[in-house]
């Protein structure tokens, strides 16, 4: 295959510079690393930072899979797939287990990574002290000196204002109990597959210059008091009405016609290969796939 830019769009030296700052990620977990963002032919906040890290470590032998809040249909998942296909010329894949690296944006998929497996985040505000301090050069002395009670106040005037935590998604994590660390835009039920996860995870900001990592097995422990606890998302009771899955994270959606809710798989590649594993009896359930 004819490729009309250099291997993976980058030349070869900012490929080099921005594998440095990821290489300095991984070995101080959570910390965060400045890089010399570059400019890239999408819009930023499309996720120029994750993209830039998925361009620097893709290889003729790799596999990659694009999501997008769980969708690898979306506008944002098929550009980005489009971009770095034509530029590289790798296989494109929907299936999580066959991905050796995964670029997402708001969520981390339902099967869990591999040892072998890298899975980059795209992160609009990568620091999780900007909502109480405005100033760059006051975060990096509170995370220089450990000086976390902001992000303490801030948890518990959410709970003294409405009973509980309200940092729906973004909830700050503890990172080798080291950094307090923004894990990006991901629901709080997405926190818990950060700890001791098997895979590298990566997380890039290209409008705020900041690339920073959470390593295998390293301990991810989301901010919360004693007596008031961490919670994720709950979906006990519920299924989706694709698949019949239980104990996925899940989106609420209305029926026009019925007038009525349900709910259905956020991550679509995994409820596909859920409904292919199931036999179908007698065409049941079929209408809806």
């Amino acid at each position: 295959m004819q490729l009309k830019y250099n291997f993976a769009f980058f030349d070869e030296g900012s490929k080099r510079e921005i594998r440095r700052a990821t290489l300095k990620a991984i070995a101080i977990p959570g910390y965060q690393v400045p890089f010399a963002s570059r400019e890239m032919p999408i819009a930023r906040g499309w996720g120029t930072g994750g993209l830039q890290l998925t361009l620097s470590l893709v290889g003729k032998n790799d596999s990659l899979k694009v999501i997008d809040q769980g969708s690898d249909e979306s506008v944002n998942a098929v550009n980005i797939k489009k971009l770095v296909s034509d530029t590289t010329g790798i296989e494109v894949t929907e299936e999580t287990e066959k991905a050796t690296i995964i670029q997402s944006r708001h969520r981390i998929p339902e099967v869990p990574l591999r040892e072998n497996q890298i899975l980059v985040l795209q992160v609009p505000l990568p620091e999780p002290l900007r909502f109480y301090e405005p100033s760059e050069w006051e975060t990096k002395k509170l995370h220089a000196e450990k000086e976390y009670s902001g992000a303490w106040v801030m948890l518990f005037e959410q709970i003294m204002k409405f009973g509980t935590t309200t940092t729906d998604a973004d909830h700050p994590v503890m990172i080798h109990d080291r950094y307090v660390m923004a894990p990006s835009p991901i629901p709080r039920f997405d926190n818990p597959k950060m700890h001791k996860s098997k895979g590298l995870i990566l997380l890039g900001a290209g409008r705020e210059k900041k690339i920073y990592a959470v390593p295998p097995y390293t301990d991810v422990e989301s901010l919360a008091f004693e007596d008031y606890p961490f919670s994720v998302e709950s979906f006990e009771d519920e299924s989706c009405r694709l698949c019949g899955t239980t104990g996925v994270f899940m989106d609420e959606l209305f029926d026009d016609e019925t007038g009525e809710t349900y709910f259905q798989c956020n991550d679509t590649s995994y409820c596909l290969s859920q409904m292919n594993q199931k036999p179908i009896v007698g065409g049941e359930g079929n209408e809806q796939h």
